[in-house]
């Protein structure tokens, strides 16, 4: 044990002064690398701060049938029960908001409260808002009620609310998938550019390997050194892009606060969680290990 240890030092203080002796080639491999992985890192930041507010965004499809001014008050009561006994498979709840009901509503808000108060009446409609039950094609079944609904007497106008929760959901599916696609583009960059280090370092190295193999040293040692070489590469850069991508959430989280307040909502972008961010760097230094691996069992042949 003491022995396997011993070898394991030397070889983790090789690859150390391997590293320093060759300060501009390492540190801008490094920042390849780390270039490398901030940009999927700042990708995962924006969709792992996104995805928990579209989840709270409620995606029950709804449907407003707003009546016409002329219509009695009795109207939308009676259309809401025409709906639920009608279409009683497809709808899960109807209710009826008066246009009174609405007017308090609004008047709840400072925004909407003082242009309200110079109306001299009620400019609002009664409504009947009908929660649709979920089905594998709900978009395309709400969509044809919709339109079906538009023809009723004493309707005035029908507004789908959720449709753009269901694409809000797709962009976000797609942009998972972007970030898998990108993710697997960087690891390629990140293990080429080791695979590409280690390369030169082992050519540079090929006498001394030489040497080493005809004194008796075992592939595993001569391997060792190169293998901690790339770990560390792979780990110096992780770290690098999580400092470097923390440094580009401050100038998009301003710009984005401002946004967020001209629609009266927060958000903040923030960095996957600690548990995330050290799975992936586990990931990134057993890669290039593995490349470094490859590289120099490549390049110092007999």
């Amino acid at each position: 044990m003491r022995r396997w240890l011993r070898q394991h030092r030397y070889a983790l203080r090789v690859a150390l002064r391997r590293l320093l002796t060759q300060p501009f080639s390492s540190l801008s491999n490094i920042m390849v690398i780390s270039l490398a992985l901030t940009i999927p890192l700042l990708a995962a930041s924006i969709l792992v701060s996104v995805q928990p507010v579209a989840r709270d965004i409620p995606v029950s499809p709804e449907i407003t049938l707003f009546m016409k001014l002329s219509a009695p008050p009795s109207a939308a009561n009676s259309l809401a029960e025409r709906l639920r006994r009608d279409y009683a498979d497809d709808i899960q709840q109807a209710r009826v908001v008066t246009r009174d009901q609405a007017l308090e509503k609004l008047k709840d808000n400072p925004s909407w409260r003082d242009a309200l108060a110079a109306l001299p009446g009620n400019p609002l409609p009664d409504a009947v808002v009908v929660t649709l039950r979920e089905t594998e094609n709900f978009s395309g079944v709400a969509t044809t009620l919709a339109q079906s609904w538009q023809q009723l007497d004493q309707v005035d106008k029908v507004q789908l609310d959720s449709e753009w929760v269901r694409r809000l959901e797709a962009l976000l599916r797609f942009a998972r998938i972007g970030l898998i696609l990108l993710a697997g583009g960087v690891t390629l960059v990140v293990l080429a550019t080791v695979f590409n280090t280690v390369r030169m370092q082992a050519l540079t190295q090929r006498e001394e390997i030489g040497v080493a193999r005809l004194v008796g040293a075992t592939e595993s040692f001569v391997r060792r050194p190169f293998l901690y070489l790339g770990a560390l590469s792979g780990l110096i850069s992780s770290a690098v892009a999580v400092g470097l991508a923390s440094l580009c959430l401050f100038p998009l989280n301003a710009a984005l606060a401002r946004l967020a307040r001209s629609y009266g909502a927060e958000l903040e972008l923030h960095l996957p969680d600690r548990l995330d961010l050290l799975l992936s760097l586990l990931i990134i230094v057993i890669l290039c290990a593995l490349s470094a691996r490859w590289s120099v069992t490549r390049n110092t042949r007999v």
